[in-house]
C-alpha cells in the first residue's frame, strides 16, 4: 500500500499545478492602435510620397503658359561667297547672307550676331485650362487612393486586433481548462490515497492535462504571430501589443446606437477613389478635345549684327567685325491650325469616350459590390446578435453540469469518463461564447466599414 501511495505521489508531481504568467502589459486600445497605424504604416508613407510627386507635377503644368524667351549670340569667322538660288536648309546648310558677286571671293571675314526671340502661345481656346484640370484630377486620384488605402488598412488592423483579442480570450479559457484538469488530478490523488479511486483515473486525467497544455502552447504561438502582424503596421514592439478585453462588452452595450445609423455609401473611400478615376478619364477626354484647337501666338525678335565687310563690299580687318552696326526688331501675331487634326481629334475622342465609359462601369460595379457587402454584413450582424442571445444559456447549462459531475465524482457516484465529458462540454461552451462575442464585434465593424460609418462607431468607444 505504501508503494502504491508513492506511485500516486509521483504521478501527481509529474503534473504539477502550474500558474501561467499573466499578461501585465498595459492594453493598447483600438483607437490608439489605429493612430499608430496612420503614423507608421509603410504603405501609407509610400502613398503619401506619391501624392507629393503628383502635386509637384501639377505645379509644373501650371507653368506651361509661360513664353519661350531665348537669348543667343555667336561670332563667326569664314568666307562670304554665295550664289543666288533656292534650297531647303534642313537645319544643316549654314546661312551666308549677301556675298553674291560676279567673281568668286574666298577672303575671310569676321561677323557676330546677337538675337533675343519671344515665342508665346497666348491663347489656345481652353487647352491650358484642360491641362491644369487633368493635373488636378491626377492629384485627386492619388489622394483618393491614399484615403482608400488608409481605410482598408484600418479594416486590416481592426481584423487582426479582433483576432488578437479572440486568441487572448482563448488563452484565458485554456488556462482555466488547465487549472480544472490540475484540480481533477489533485482530487484523484486524494481519493486514491483513501482507496476510493483507482490509479488509472490519474493517467486519464494526466493525458487530458497534457493535451490542454499542448493546445495552450499552439495558441500562444498564433497569438505572438498576430502581435507581429500588428507590429509591422504600427511600429510598436510586438510584445507591447495587448488587446483591450473590454472592447467587446463596450460594443455590445452601444450597438443599438450604431445600428440606428444609415449608410453613407456615396462618400465611401472606395467609391470616392473610383469616382476620381472616372473624373480623371473625363479630364483626359476634355484635354483631347481642346488640344487640337487653333493656337494664337505672339512672335517677337530683336537682333543686332556686325561684320568686317562694309557697305561697299570691302573686306576690312577683323577687329571691325566686333560689335553691332545694324539692329532690327520684328513683332507679329500668329494663328496656327492643322486641318488634318480634325480627323485625329475625332479618333482620339472616340477612344477616350470608351475609356470614360469603362471607368463609369467600374464605378457602378463597385457601388453594386459595396451594396451587396453591406447587406451581407447586416445579415451577419443580425445572426451574431441572435447567437449571443442563445449561447449564454448553453454556457450556464455546461457550468452547472460540470459542477454537478465534479461533485458526484468526488463522492464516488460517477466515473472519470463522464467527468471528462462534462469538462469538454464546458470548455466548448466557453470557447463558443468567446467566439460569439468576437464574431459580433467583427460583424459590427464589418458593417461599419462597408457603410462608411467606421468613424462614428469608433467615436462610441471614447
Amino acid at each position: 500500500m505504501k508503494g502504491f501511495k508513492e506511485l500516486l505521489l509521483g504521478v501527481m508531481l509529474s503534473f504539477p499545478i502550474v500558474s501561467y504568467a499573466q499578461i501585465t502589459e498595459k492594453p493598447v486600445h483600438l483607437l490608439n492602435l489605429l493612430q499608430q497605424v496612420h503614423l507608421h504604416a509603410p504603405q501609407l508613407k509610400t502613398d503619401s510620397a506619391a501624392i507629393l510627386i503628383r502635386r509637384a507635377e501639377a505645379n509644373e503644368v501650371k507653368s506651361a503658359w509661360l513664353p519661350d524667351l531665348k537669348l543667343s549670340y555667336q561670332a563667326d569667322l569664314g568666307t562670304n561667297n554665295n550664289v543666288a538660288g533656292p534650297y531647303f536648309g534642313f537645319g544643316m546648310v549654314p546661312s551666308d547672307s549677301r556675298g553674291v558677286r560676279t567673281n568668286s571671293n574666298s577672303n575671310t571675314a569676321l561677323a557676330n550676331l546677337g538675337i533675343a526671340s519671344l515665342d508665346w502661345e497666348v491663347y489656345n481656346f481652353g487647352a491650358y485650362h484642360a491641362q491644369n484640370q487633368l493635373a488636378a484630377s491626377r492629384v485627386r486620384v492619388d489622394e483618393a487612393y491614399f484615403q482608400q488605402s488608409k481605410y482598408q488598412l484600418d479594416g486590416f488592423a481592426i481584423s487582426h486586433y479582433l483576432q488578437l483579442l479572440r486568441l487572448y480570450e482563448f488563452l484565458s479559457i485554456q488556462k482555466q481548462n488547465i487549472a480544472r484538469n490540475q484540480q481533477i488530478i489533485h482530487t484523484i490523488v486524494v481519493l486514491a490515497r483513501s482507496g476510493l479511486r483507482a490509479g488509472i483515473d490519474t493517467s486519464i486525467a494526466g493525458a487530458e492535462l497534457s493535451k490542454a497544455k499542448l493546445v495552450y502552447i499552439e495558441l500562444d504561438n498564433v497569438y505572438k504571430n498576430e502581435q507581429q502582424n500588428l507590429a509591422l503596421i504600427t511600429g510598436l514592439p510586438s510584445q507591447n501589443i495587448q488587446p483591450d478585453t473590454t472592447l467587446e462588452n463596450q460594443l455590445m452595450g452601444k450597438s443599438f446606437y450604431f445600428t440606428s445609423l444609415g449608410a453613407d455609401s456615396s462618400n465611401h473611400p472606395l467609391i470616392a477613389y473610383y469616382r476620381s478615376r472616372y473624373q480623371q478619364s473625363q479630364a483626359v477626354e476634355q484635354l483631347t478635345r481642346k488640344s487640337y484647337n487653333p493656337k494664337i501666338s505672339i512672335e517677337a525678335a530683336a537682333w543686332g549684327r556686325g561684320s568686317s565687310i562694309d557697305a561697299h563690299d570691302q573686306f576690312n580687318s577683323f577687329n571691325t567685325g566686333w560689335g553691332f552696326n545694324r539692329s532690327n526688331y520684328l513683332v507679329g501675331l500668329a494663328l496656327s491650325y492643322n486641318l488634318t487634326d480634325l480627323k485625329r481629334r475625332q479618333l482620339k475622342l472616340k477612344t477616350r469616350k470608351l475609356a470614360s465609359s469603362y471607368a463609369l462601369k467600374q464605378l457602378d460595379e463597385q457601388k453594386a459590390s459595396l451594396s451587396a457587402s453591406s447587406n451581407e454584413a447586416s445579415t451577419e450582424l443580425t445572426t451574431s446578435m441572435s447567437r449571443l442571445d442563445e449561447i449564454p444559456v448553453q454556457l450556464k447549462a455546461a457550468q452547472d453540469a460540470y459542477r454537478q459531475k465534479f461533485s458526484l465524482y468526488k463522492n464516488g457516484l460517477t466515473d472519470i469518463i463522464e467527468l471528462d465529458a462534462s469538462l469538454n462540454v464546458l470548455y466548448r461552451a466557453e470557447n463558443d461564447y468567446s467566439r460569439a462575442k468576437n464574431q459580433f464585434a467583427f460583424a459590427l465593424f464589418q458593417k461599419a466599414i462597408t457603410e462608411n460609418q467606421l468613424a462614428k462607431l469608433l467615436n462610441l468607444l471614447n
